[in-house]
């Protein structure tokens, strides 16, 4: 796909997103409803118990999207208004993929303290709060933080969604190669906010044996000069290089930069590896690169051009469409989880006839080409959603009584039919 700058522009000019009435205001009627003085009920409604804010204002449905610009993908440090685009892309993911009005904030603020508080201040106004592009370790103490004083679900995407989407990989890879999750050696090139929250998960998976390599080298027990997040992952080895690490390496992901892998470690890896190389939009190693020394690998990139691609919208929308509904007050691990095994148990049913259609009428099935669920697949909404909102209320983060999965899954079918 050739896209030209002038072409990219003119899609982004005056914004992408724009506000949409859900009620008409057209006679002198509708006008006093939807303000004064009608609105002076359902004011004094809320006032006598908030928990109606949700039946009553749009809170339930929108989340804010709010970022610092520190580490916009691929772009690094841009500052908050360099970083909107992003974020109002965002914003019209949410509401593509999971119908979630969204509203984009870019904070003209570094300092960590001060962000968690300007998003307490701004919590009452939506359902959820998906912090993006945040700069690490800062960005895990602005999520922590915020949760402890917030009664709506946060989530750092670029942590969490990235580990939800390859845990599902790992899954299903696993599954095809017949190898035990417990029994792998996973070697993770890049240490930030991803790679760490990724090898928590695989941890929850069961996985044992995970080597974490940031750029002087893998994170051992001979490095002093860790900072606290980092220390959590200090193994005992004599491996102190990526190149060392991948030596009989079941699966690598690449969380890092384009080309910091070779051929000659790929071909140094263990037989049928899996290999998710993520940095955009060049791959630590490119795909034809990996099958030039091994026919037995499963690849995977961020791309949308090579199959298996780990795109961070199966995730978010999904999530948060979930923990909205039943008005969950967090997202906990099990939460994450769910989302995780529904995405693996979606990608071996067989593939509708429309999403063969947005990739050129190509046969798509289960298999070392297909670990995942394409982007396009409407049916993640009714098989991630349910998933998260049930096991929101198994958490008991979730106050809502007697919820119809059954009914909650045909509510959604009928949202994308």
């Amino acid at each position: 796909m050739n896209l030209t700058n002038e072409e990219i522009l003119k899609y982004h000019e005056d914004g992408k997103i724009g506000t949409s009435l859900k009620k008409s205001c057209n006679t002198q009627k509708d006008l006093s409803i939807a303000y004064t003085p009608g609105v002076a009920v359902a004011c004094k409604t809320i006032e006598n118990d908030e928990s109606l804010a949700y039946k009553y204002t749009a809170k339930g449905n929108t989340v804010a999207v709010i970022s610092d610009g520190t580490a916009v993908l691929g772009l690094g440090d841009i500052g908050p208004l360099a970083s909107k685009p992003v974020m109002e892309g965002k914003v019209v993911l949410f509401n593509k993929f999971a119908s979630l009005d969204g509203v984009d904030i870019e904070l003209d603020e570094k300092d960590p303290q001060k962000i968690v508080d300007i998003c307490v201040a701004l919590a009452p106004s939506f359902g959820g709060i998906n912090l993006e592009d945040i700069k690490a370790p800062k960005c895990f103490f602005i999520e922590q933080e915020l949760q402890k004083r917030v009664n709506i679900p946060v989530m750092h995407d670029d942590q969490h969604g990235t580990a939800i989407i390859t845990s599902a990989a790992l899954i299903n890879g696993s599954e095809l190669v017949n190898k035990k999750i417990q029994d792998m050696k996973i070697v993770i090139s890049g240490a930030g906010a991803a790679a760490m929250t990724c090898a928590k998960m695989y941890k929850k998976l069961g996985a044992k044996n995970i080597l974490l390599c940031d750029s002087k080298g893998v994170i051992n027990s001979k490095r002093d000069d860790l900072n606290e997040y980092k220390k959590e992952f200090i193994i005992d080895t004599n491996d102190t290089t990526i190149s060392d690490a991948l030596k009989d390496a079941d699966m690598l992901l690449g969380l890092s930069i384009g080309k910091t892998v070779t051929k000659d470690m790929v071909a140094s890896m263990a037989k049928d590896p899996i290999i998710l190389v993520l940095a955009n939009p060049t791959p630590e190693i490119m795909p034809h690169e990996i099958q030039e020394v091994r026919d037995d690998a499963i690849i995977g990139t961020g791309r949308s051009d090579f199959v298996n691609q780990v795109n961070n919208v199966l995730g978010f929308p999904f999530i948060f469409r979930g923990a909205l509904d039943v008005q969950a007050k967090k997202i906990t691990e099990n939460m994450k989880m769910a989302a995780a095994v529904a995405l693996a148990n979606l990608a071996k049913e067989e593939v509708p006839s429309y999403v063969k259609d947005a990739y050129d009428g190509k046969d798509i099935s289960y298999g070392k080409e297909y670990i995942i669920p394409k982007p396009f697949d409407k049916r993640v909404l009714t098989w991630v959603s349910p998933a998260v909102a049930n096991a929101a209320i198994e958490d008991g983060v979730s106050d809502m009584k007697d919820f119809d999965i059954e009914a909650y899954k045909t509510s959604l079918a009928n949202m994308i039919c």
